[in-house]
């Protein structure tokens, strides 16, 4: 057994193939304006360069008229919104960009989180020479915040309600890391011991909170967590 120490030494980086689930794309919400998946774990939002298969590809077969607001990374679960209209994507897009959507994730991370919430400040920049790595830098990198409550512990690990108030790449698997709980089966961050604990990423997008780009009325979604 790593003592925690040790669980924040970056690992190797792995090989990795793209294999996404088959399973059938799940829609959570549809309207006239605006449509929520829940989205599985290894599966991209958009296309790749080499992989055309993406949760927003799988969509457009089912609704052509499908538009983009945000992503959410290939390894993460759970809700994504998408504009079935122009101006529902500009009413949307924008509530992402200023921050006016609420979100929370639940993540389990290795070993005991002492204290019952807290906040992770720290600003994130791209690792460029190892990317899709994020690093934490002080001097260049963009502010980056995270909220955090316990909701249980584990034996060797502790479930968390994360709750990102910026939307930086890899915000929530590099804050976990950076205060030495990295999240179980993350092959970027976690090392053999702790990325081995899962058999995927430990991370699901659970609660998300808008306002309809219909009228603005709040609405709000949530998608099981299978883990």
């Amino acid at each position: 057994m790593l003592s925690p120490n040790d669980w924040t030494n970056l690992p190797e980086r792995r090989a990795f193939t793209y294999t996404p689930p088959s399973d059938p794309l799940k829609i959570i919400y549809t309207d006239d304006d605006l449509l929520i998946i829940d989205k599985p774990s290894g599966l991209l939002s958009v296309p790749g360069r080499d992989n055309p298969d993406s949760a927003q590809t799988r969509l457009l077969d089912l609704h052509p008229e499908s538009l983009l607001v945000h992503r959410l990374d290939m390894a993460t679960s759970g809700l994504m919104a998408f504009a079935r209209n122009k101006p529902a994507q500009r009413h949307l897009g924008l509530q992402f960009e200023r921050r006016h959507t609420t979100k929370t994730y639940i993540a389990r991370v290795a070993g005991q989180v002492a204290g019952k919430s807290g906040r992770i400040n720290m600003p994130l920049i791209a690792d460029w020479p190892n990317r899709p790595r994020q690093m934490v830098s002080w001097e260049l990198g963009k502010p980056s915040v995270t909220d955090w409550e316990v909701l249980e512990h584990e034996d060797f690990a502790t479930r968390l309600a994360l709750h990102p108030i910026t939307g930086r790449s890899h915000q929530l698997r590099v804050h976990s890391w950076a205060m030495g709980h990295p999240i179980l089966g993350d092959r970027i961050y976690a090392v053999d011991e702790v990325f081995n604990a899962a058999p995927r990423l430990h991370l699901h997008a659970w609660k998300l909170g808008l306002r309809h780009p219909k009228d603005g009325t709040h609405v709000h979604f949530e998608a099981e967590c299978m883990f």
